[in-house]
C-alpha cells in the first residue's frame, strides 16, 4: 500500500510483519530490525524446540529446582494465573501430549492408552513455583508455546512505541497489536480469516483503534477421522481435543497476551465459548 510501509520476516514458525505509517525507508528498516531481533530473542529463549535455553534447563533438571530471571518469572506467573482462571484447562505442562497427537490433517488418532499414560505427567498444580525457583517432577515438561507468540507481539510493540511516533501494526502469524488510529484518523482494518479457506479468504473485517488481537482455532492444525474433525486444542484433564469448540475465535483486548488468553480459554469451554466471552465483556468474532 502506498500509505504505509510493510516489513516481513519469519519467527516462531510463523510469517511475521510490521506495518508502519512512514515514508522514511531508513526509519522503516530500523524498526524492522528492532522487532525482528526481539522476536528471535524471545524464540531463542523460550522455544521448547531449542536446547540450552531456560525452558530446556527446566525440562531437563530431573526434579531439581531451577532459578529463573525476571522475564521468565513474569511468564510463569502469568501461566499460573491462566491455570487458576481456567480451572486447570489452560495448563503449560500439557504440551507433552504432542508426543502422541500429530495434527497434520491426516486421519491418524493416537491409541487411547498412550494418551492415558501421559495424563499423570500433566498438571500445573504438581509444579513447585516459588519465585524465582521452579521445580518440575522428573517426568514433566514445561511448554510456553501457548503464551510465547502473543508475548512476543506485545514486547515488540512496546519497543516500537519507544522508537517511533508513527501508527503501526505488529502481526506475528495472525496475532497482532495495533498502536493507534492512523494519520487520517481512521482505525486499522483487520481481516477475519475464513477457517474453511484459511490464508486465502476473509469473511469480514474488524476496525481496531488500539489493542491486541489473537485468534484460536482448528483451521491449520487438525485431524479428520471418520468424518469427525479433531482440533488441536486439547483438554489437559482428558488428553483429548475439546468437544464442541468453535472453528475459530478472534478476540480483541488491551494486549495481545490478554486477547490470546481469552481466545484459548473460550476454545477450552467448547460449546460454552460464546457465553464465556459474553460474560467477560470482550470484543470477539466467532465462527462455527
Amino acid at each position: 500500500m502506498a500509505d504505509h510501509w510493510i516489513g516481513r520476516f519469519t519467527a516462531m514458525a510463523s510469517p511475521c510483519e510490521v506495518l508502519v505509517e512512514t515514508s522514511s525507508h531508513k526509519e522503516a528498516a530500523a524498526l524492522l530490525e528492532l522487532i525482528s531481533s526481539e522476536a528471535w530473542r524471545i524464540e531463542e529463549k523460550f522455544s521448547r524446540y531449542l536446547k540450552g535455553n531456560i525452558v530446556h534447563q527446566i525440562n531437563t533438571a530431573n526434579g531439581a529446582a531451577i532459578e529463573v530471571d525476571e522475564e521468565s518469572a513474569r511468564l510463569l506467573d502469568y501461566a499460573a494465573v491462566c491455570y487458576e482462571l481456567s480451572d486447570g484447562a489452560f495448563d503449560v505442562t500439557s504440551g507433552i501430549l504432542r508426543r502422541v497427537w500429530k495434527f497434520d490433517g491426516s486421519d491418524r488418532l493416537p491409541d487411547p492408552a498412550s494418551v492415558a499414560q501421559l495424563l499423570p505427567r500433566i498438571g500445573w498444580n504438581k509444579v513447585v513455583w516459588n519465585k524465582p525457583r521452579i521445580t518440575l517432577q522428573p517426568d514433566m515438561e514445561l511448554d510456553l508455546g501457548g503464551l510465547g507468540k502473543e508475548y512476543a507481539v506485545d514486547a515488540a510493540a512496546t519497543l516500537l512505541e519507544g522508537a517511533t511516533q508513527a501508527s503501526f501494526v505488529v502481526n506475528f502469524g495472525g496475532d497482532l497489536f495495533v498502536s493507534s488510529l492512523r494519520a487520517n484518523g481512521e482505525p486499522w482494518r483487520i481481516g477475519l480469516d475464513d477457517p474453511l479457506h484459511t490464508g486465502e479468504n476473509a469473511v469480514g473485517q474488524l476496525q481496531i483503534e488500539r489493542g491486541g488481537v489473537a485468534t484460536s482455532g482448528d483451521a491449520r492444525r487438525f485431524l479428520l477421522h471418520d468424518g469427525k474433525r479433531y482440533g488441536h486444542i486439547l483438554n489437559p484433564l482428558t488428553g483429548w481435543p475439546v468437544e464442541g469448540a468453535p472453528r475459530s475465535i478472534m478476540v480483541v483486548a488491551e494486549t495481545c497476551v490478554e486477547a490470546g488468553m481469552f481466545a484459548t480459554m473460550a476454545m477450552l469451554r467448547g460449546p460454552e465459548a460464546e457465553a464465556f466471552l459474553d460474560g467477560e465483556e470482550v470484543k470477539y468474532w466467532c465462527e462455527r
